[in-house]
Formats: C-alpha cells, structure tokens, sequence
C-alpha cells in the first residue's frame, strides 16, 4: 500500500505538513510480509525506564549502558521520555537530553522515538519540535489525560502536533492511564494524516484492531507485554514493551519467527516469557519492577523511582521474586545472578528540579 498524499508539496488540505513520509509505502500486514525497510519505527522498541541514582537524579553513565545493553539484545527501536522512562517527573532538559543520549549512544543501530508529551497541546508541541532537532527519529503522541477531551478535542490534538513536526508519528492509545479512548472513528480520521503511521494499543480491544487494519495502512504497536504474540498475529508490525527493558532476546525472537512463518516458535518463547512479563507488570507499575529487576540483576545502579512512584513494598517484592522463580530458560537473562534489594528500593526521590509536564 501507499499512503494517501493529497495536495501537492508544502501544506496540504486541512493545513496538514506534507512530509517526507507522506509516500511511506506500508507493507507490515501479517506475518511473513514484514517490510522493515519501510517501518521507520523498528520492531522491537523498548519503553526505556530511565536509571536514576540514589537521590533521584539521572545516572546518565547507567542511561548510557542500559541503551547499548538493550539494542546489542535485539532492540531496533527504543522509546524514551515515555510512561515507563517516568516523563511525568523529568525536566524538559532531561527529556531532551535523553533524546540526544540515546541518539548518540544508538549510533544508527536503532531508531530513538520520543514519547510523553504532554496534555496541553501547545506545550507538547513544543516538546516534540526540541527533540526534533535534538535527532529524534519519530515522535510518540500519548492522549492527553486528566483533562479528558472529547473526540473532536483528541483530533485536534494530534492534528496539531502532527502538523508541527516533519517526523513520523505513533499515536498512544491507552485509556486506563489517560481516562479517554481514541475511538475507531477518530482514528480513522487521523489515519489520513500524512505524517501519523502508527498506533501504540494498550487498548486490548483486538477487533477494534482488525478493523482499523483492514480500512487503513496504519501500523499497529502492541503496548501490553502480555498480549505481544496476539497483536502479532492480528497483523501488529511490532512492540513497544516494558519487560524488554531486561529481556529484548526473546522478543526478537518473537519478531523473527513471526515474520518467518514460524508459529510454533514464536509461541515458544511467549510461554517462556509470561512468568518474566507477570513479574513485571502485575504487581507495581511496571517502571518500579522493571528497575527492581534490572538493579538486582546488577544492570543499573540503583532501583531509585521518582515520587510519587515509590519502590516495592516487601510483600510487593516478595510477589515479584516468587514470579521471577518461575521463569526458565528465556534468552538474555540468568536470574541466578539475581541478588535483590529491598532496602535500596524503597520509598522515592524528590529530584532537585521539579518536572514540568504538566
């Protein structure tokens, strides 16, 4: 398929950015048609936590490792700045420092997308036109929250921001964290957008899924670890997961297998990964198990978390090691050296700067 274009060069009908992605041929459908070479986003994307020291403030050294770690695993793609990095309690310097970082440190080895934005959509514009120019490779659009708009508010949104940035766009469609669904209609509005390619679904609704595929070349993102294989099979182009911030192996793998043809391996490794993906995402937000795991793995630093997130409870980290006892053989992680502790963990930081999302 090709994307619609409609005008010809500058602005085009509606006041919308003609951009280079405008003729973005999307052939991501199903599986063994994965075209990668016409995916700007990459397949395996990490929601990157952001490692912090113990005072809270960004270990940037960490931050640099945890990114090389995670693309020598089999990332093609990392998220920064989003839900996971804990962007509602970074500064925008921060936010456009880890763009910068992850550039630098990516190399041309995986494709950085920006994510968190904002729900005031002059400041997310804003935001997303500094990481513009900070490298980033594509801009992740969450729906706004707490202020709850309507339809017609969402698509005016996105419009703008979209409009304001030449990089391709991943709309984030996750009502349990923002209150308000992007529903089918608005999005096959903003499918027409020439720069807007992609959905993040943290939805969970699968034939809302099959139907946006089957009337628009968008590609689909699934945004619940434990639901990746599903979203793969319904023709999603990939992730963008929690849990590969400590095991991007076996969703490579996944990847691989599903754009071979290989069911049976790609289920494999599935049922491998759901003890790890229970661990992660069951019991606290997924920032605080994900950087629980990573610290006791001796991956980061230190499991500090920003308030109002705060580290494990011990009978929530009890939960979180019981899980962790039951997962095997999964490629990139060796929980034999998994050396916990609760005591670093706990409570949160207040960092010296106050965040500024609003």
């Amino acid at each position: 398929m090709i994307r619609r274009v409609r005008g010809a060069g500058g602005r085009l009908a509606g006041g919308e950015t003609r951009s280079r992605w405008a003729e973005l041929r999307c052939s991501v459908r199903y599986p063994g048609q994965v075209a990668i070479q016409e995916n700007p986003f990459g397949q395996v994307l990490v929601a990157l936590v952001t490692p912090f020291q113990a005072d809270g403030e960004v270990d940037w050294d960490a931050t640099e490792k945890h990114i090389d770690d995670c693309i020598a695993s089999g990332a093609d793609g990392l998220v920064v700045t989003g839900t996971t990095g804990e962007t509602s309690t970074l500064t925008d310097p921060e936010k456009i420092k880890l763009v910068e970082v992850a550039k630098s440190v990516s190399s041309g080895r995986a494709k950085i997308i920006t994510g968190g934005g904002s729900n005031e959509t002059a400041h997310a514009i804003e935001l997303y036109r500094a990481s513009e120019r900070a490298g980033a490779d594509g801009v992740m659009i969450v729906t706004p929250y707490y202020n709850k708009p309507t339809q017609a508010g969402l698509l005016t949104h996105f419009r703008m921001v979209a409009d304001a940035t030449k990089l391709p766009v991943i709309l984030y469609d996750i009502p349990g964290r923002t209150g308000v669904p992007i529903r089918y209609e608005t999005i096959l509005r903003l499918a027409k957008h020439p720069n807007i390619l992609a959905v993040k679904d943290a939805k969970g609704d699968f034939s809302e899924v099959s139907r946006v595929l089957n009337q628009t070349d968008l590609m689909y993102f699934s945004g619940d670890d434990a639901n990746v294989l599903p979203h793969l099979a319904i023709g999603a182009t990939g992730l963008i997961g929690v849990t590969a911030n400590i095991a991007a192996a076996p969703y490579r793998a996944i990847i691989d297998a599903v754009n071979a043809g290989d069911l049976h391996t790609a289920r494999d490794m599935h049922q491998r990964l759901e003890p790890l993906v229970r661990a992660v995402m069951t019991h606290v937000p997924g920032t605080v198990a994900a950087k629980y795991i990573l610290h006791g793995l001796g991956r980061i630093g230190s499991p500090r978390v920003r308030l109002p997130l705060v580290g494990p409870e011990e009978w929530e980290a009890a939960l979180i090691e019981d899980e962790l006892a039951l997962v095997g053989d999964v490629p990139g992680i060796d929980l034999s050296n998994f050396r916990p502790d609760r005591n670093a963990a706990a409570g949160g930081a207040l960092p010296k700067i106050a965040g500024t999302t609003r």
